[in-house]
């Protein structure tokens, strides 16, 4: 089961940095914005949060709610948001319920080895839940302020 734009997004349960237990259902009534990288404090993903971070009022103002979300554990993931004062949360991935879900995990090469990885994708959810707009294998400079656009451009024509 993967999520198609245009649908809604099942309902899975999510534990984010602070330890906190969620569904995805919690954030219902506001745009959720839902980035998945492939590794805490690695140069690439902290760029992406950084770059997400800097524009958070401008999102706040859209009323949308930004979550990251990788396979790795819940201890690096509150170290990868204190170390970057990330101002949104954080979802621990380990058991790849979520990013089964978004069918985000793939094969990529690295150093000569086929390996399993997340790929850098972007997930555009509206107030009700149903998926609008995704990207796929993101390339990180530019990307926050597209999809910033990309919120505006959706909440305006509603």
């Amino acid at each position: 089961m993967s999520v198609e734009i245009g649908q809604p997004i099942p309902d899975i349960e999510l534990l984010l940095t602070g330890n906190q237990q969620s569904r995805l259902s919690a954030y219902r009534g506001k745009p959720l914005l839902l980035y998945f990288y492939p590794k805490a404090s690695t140069p690439g993903c902290t760029t992406e949060g950084r770059d997400f971070s800097a524009l958070i009022n401008k999102f706040r103002r859209q009323s949308t709610v930004i979550l990251g979300a990788s396979r790795d554990g819940l201890k690096a993931q509150e170290n990868f948001k204190a170390k970057q004062q990330f101002p949104f949360e954080l979802i621990s991935d380990k058991e790849e319920a979520l990013c089964n879900l978004f069918d985000v995990i793939k094969l990529k090469n690295m150093y000569g080895k086929q390996v399993r990885g997340i790929e850098r994708s972007t997930f555009l959810i509206d107030e009700q839940g149903v998926l609008r707009q995704e990207w796929r294998k993101v390339k990180i400079k530019g990307h926050a302020e597209e999809v910033l656009e990309a919120i505006k451009a959706m909440r305006a024509a509603t």
